[in-house]
């Protein structure tokens, strides 16, 4: 019993709250009072002319590699660098046993020095018979037989300096320098090897300084843009002037941007794709030879076409799409559109639209087809959104942040 008394005093309660409330209501209708157009944050599309970019799979690559052997045979005696270290070239890298080298060298020398004396002789052999022969002392095939002999003693000479220059040249690549600048890897063989002349890799040398991105593209997607642009509907972007972004593994853009160097004129077999390459410094060495990365390539420039923000766009679960225009009337029209590319928060729109039309972009929960609004110019808080548009002329509307 005490509960429903309880009740029903609640019940009188709420009646006297609420009566005011619907005493207000109906004499607002009755007065014929309306609720106030709904705010809408609206954006004025006008005609851009706009990338076609193409987001790729890539790998990085050295510029300058080089791989390090041995020029002449030998027994390594010490490893001089750190693996994993930063070289100039022309440091040493390893040294081998010089003994043999530098016996060849001083052989070599004492041949120079034979050479040399050979060379005295038959000059003065040649000069002696050449005055007797203007005498006529001896005979001319005499005199002959001692020039020839001089131009043999010069020819030997010359012999002997080369064979010493080709012993100090040996003995010079007992120490095995770096070839190029870059960062030395893992060192292959150790003290107390035997190495051949051109045999096996002892190290490996990568310049880091700038990278390639070597990026597949599908012969198929390449098919399309080349259709789109013998058709028109686009103009190709020189490769100098291409803009290419890279994308490292765990999504970030890589604050470098790139140059694209050439596109490959064969397509690779198996893959059924075009190689792309793309150059990109690398001043703090962050990206290594193997990493996997997402290139965006700029491949071409679509003419006089229109975008929105993708959050105008209304998808229905029959999979057609549409957006709020606010017509001159600034009232709220639901307009079929079809799109086009999406190019991160913005859409392309290939039909529905046309310059000048103002897109709600937000607010979409407080209007409905036909319904009056207030537009208001709509100003992105996200950082990659595109800059907001809105010189419209309906009522000059006050810039708004979306919430």
């Amino acid at each position: 019993m005490p509960s429903k008394v309880v009740r029903a005093l609640l019940l009188g309660a709420a009646v006297q709250i609420s009566f005011p409330f619907v005493i207000n209501s109906v004499a607002l209708a009755q007065e014929g009072q309306e609720q106030p157009p709904s705010q809408v944050g609206v954006v004025l599309i006008e005609p851009e002319n706009l990338p076609v970019l193409s987001e790729l799979p890539g790998r990085i690559t050295p510029t300058r590699i080089a791989e390090v052997r041995p020029r002449v045979s030998g027994i390594v005696e010490r490893r001089v660098f750190d693996q994993g270290s930063t070289v100039k070239a022309g440091d040493v890298l390893f040294e081998l046993d010089k003994a043999a080298y530098s016996v060849a060298v001083e052989a070599a020398r004492a041949g120079v020095a034979r050479a040399e004396a050979g060379l005295v002789e038959a000059t003065q052999n040649e000069a002696r018979l050449s005055t007797l022969s203007d005498r006529n002392i001896t005979s001319r095939a005499q005199y002959d037989s001692a020039l020839a002999g001089k131009l043999q003693a010069e020819a030997a000479l010359a012999e002997a300096k080369a064979q010493l220059r080709a012993a100090e040249i040996n003995l010079g690549y007992a120490d095995i320098t770096a070839p190029i600048d870059g960062r030395v890897g893992a060192a292959r063989v150790t003290e107390g090897a035997l190495v051949d002349a051109q045999g096996a890799v002892m190290t490996t040398i990568q310049n880091l300084d700038s990278v390639y991105a070597d990026i597949q593209q599908p012969v198929s997607e390449l098919l399309r843009l080349r259709n789109a642009l013998d058709s028109g509907a686009i103009e190709q972007v020189e490769p100098d002037a291409a803009k290419v972004t890279l994308y490292l593994d765990d999504g970030t853009a890589y604050d470098q941007s790139g140059k694209l160097l050439f596109a490959e004129t064969t397509v690779e077999r198996t893959s059924g794709q075009v190689t792309l390459r793309a150059e990109f410094p690398n001043p703090r060495g962050l990206l290594l030879p193997g990493m996997y990365v997402r290139v965006t390539v700029e491949q071409a420039t679509e003419q006089d076409v229109l975008a929105i923000p993708d959050q105008a766009v209304q998808r229905s679960g029959g999979g057609t799409t549409s957006v709020y225009v606010v017509d001159a009337e600034n009232k709220a029209e639901l307009r079929p559109v079809k799109l086009g590319r999406t190019m991160g928060p913005r859409v392309t729109v290939h039909d529905g639209l046309k310059p000048g039309d103002m897109v709600v972009t937000d607010g979409f929960q407080k209007i409905a087809p036909g319904a009056p609004v207030q537009p208001v110019c709509w100003h992105p808080v996200t950082e990659d959104a595109p800059p907001a548009v809105c010189t419209q002329k309906l009522g000059e509307p006050q810039p708004v942040q979306e919430g």
